[in-house]
């Protein structure tokens, strides 16, 4: 087992948009006979997707990598609604932050 969030948020993530892990593998890129192992290894922990292979999955569950990085639930959701905001959402998001 690793410390990373990256596992848990992954769970959360695919649970969220109701995919299978091996649904989810096989869109990612992932062969689809390993699809499955694959993702409930990095669900689990055992193995770490490389930034590569995060990315694409990323890609399908419509979530920025950087989502699955955060180091809280706070600042993962934080990135996740940043992330699905119009630009002038942003823009507002971040003048109220003070930058």
């Amino acid at each position: 087992m690793t410390d990373s969030p990256v596992s848990k948020r992954l769970k959360e993530a695919r649970v969220a948009a109701g995919l299978s892990q091996k649904s989810l593998g096989i869109a990612a890129g992932i062969d689809e006979f390993s699809a499955s192992a694959r993702m409930n290894q990095y669900e689990t922990g055992k193995h770490a997707p490389d930034y590569l292979t995060l990315t694409r999955i990323a890609k399908v569950l419509k979530l920025p990598t950087a989502y699955f990085y955060a180091e809280s639930d706070e600042l993962a959701k934080l990135v996740e609604l940043f992330s699905r905001s119009k630009k002038s959402g942003r823009i507002v998001i971040l003048k109220k932050l003070g930058a």
